[in-house]
């Protein structure tokens, strides 16, 4: 399909009539298995309304912007293959990095934002398999750690430097005989 982000080709042994063959499995992007641009703003839709309401964190939010979700939405989905829509709307990022800097972002709130986009990730339904959650939960992990490092006061951004891409750590389980996400 015209515009779909890449996906990429792994080769997997696979054991069939007493043999081993090694076989070609397409690979989606992240963005794709996760379910797209619909099911991450159902997530970061999920997961705003919950901040807000959070005593550790509604003060680092209290002046969102009501289409904080729908940004953030399209943050991640560019950072797990899908379109460069963020870097086009909201400049890339540079521009998430400024939306970071002078906030300083305790550890303890970290972990809580942390908390809630995993809850948030369970209510809204995306996929719970093991390879997906470990990529999820690697970048959140990542991501985050990198926020409270930015939002230090007196810290300077560097030079520009692209958006982040993140993938598969391990390629997602398909059971024998065909691939459950072609």
């Amino acid at each position: 399909m015209a515009g779909s982000p890449p996906r990429t080709t792994r080769y997997v042994l696979v054991r069939a009539g007493g043999r081993w063959w090694t076989r070609g499995v397409t690979v989606p992007t992240l963005y794709e298995w996760a379910g797209g641009a619909a099911a991450l703003e159902r997530l970061f839709t999920a997961f705003y309304a919950s901040v807000r309401d959070d005593p550790e964190l509604r003060e680092l939010f209290r002046d969102m912007d009501p289409d904080h979700p729908r940004h953030v939405a399209a943050w991640l989905g560019e950072v797990f293959g899908g379109p460069p829509l963020y870097s086009r709307q909201r400049g890339g990022h540079a521009h998430m990095i400024g939306k970071h800097l002078g906030k300083a972002i305790t550890e303890r709130q970290r972990r809580r934002w942390v908390e809630l986009l995993q809850d948030a990730a369970d209510d809204s339904g995306l996929p719970a398999d093991p390879e997906f959650r470990a990529a999820f939960t690697g970048y959140v992990e990542w991501g985050s750690r990198m926020a409270v490092l930015l939002s230090q006061p007196g810290v300077r951004p560097g030079p520009p430097e692209p958006m982040p891409t993140w993938t598969w750590a391990s390629p997602p389980w398909q059971p024998p005989g065909g691939a459950a996400a072609e």
